[in-house]
C-alpha cells in the first residue's frame, strides 16, 4: 500500500484588489486532507485563505473569479491536487 500525505500544498496567488487585501502576492497553503475520505476541492481552500487572511479579504473574494492550474473555477466543489496553483483574481476594469 502506497503512503498518502495526510497534507496538500497549494500555491495560492493574489491578484490586484485581492494581493492588497491579502497582504502577500502568493503562499504556500497547507491544508489536511479531509477526514471523511473525499477529496479537497476549491471551497475547503478559499474558507482555508479566508480564515488565515481575515476580513480585508474576505470582503474581496465575494466578486473575485478564480483559476485551478490556469483553467476557470465555476464550481467551487472541484477537486484540488497536492501541488495545484490556485489564483484569486477580482474584477479587473479597463481593457
Amino acid at each position: 500500500m502506497t503512503a498518502v500525505s495526510e497534507h496538500l500544498a497549494v500555491k495560492v496567488r493574489y491578484f490586484a484588489g485581492a494581493r492588497a487585501a491579502a497582504g502577500v502576492a502568493e503562499e504556500v497553503v497547507r491544508l489536511a486532507r479531509p477526514t471523511d475520505g473525499r477529496p479537497l476541492r476549491a471551497s475547503d481552500l478559499i474558507e482555508a485563505v479566508l480564515s488565515s487572511r481575515g476580513e480585508r479579504l474576505a470582503e474581496v473574494v465575494p466578486a473575485c473569479s478564480f483559476l485551478l492550474d490556469g483553467v476557470a473555477v465555476r464550481d467551487r466543489a472541484v477537486e484540488i491536487s497536492d501541488g495545484a496553483e490556485f489564483d484569486i483574481l477580482p474584477p479587473f476594469a479597463g481593457g
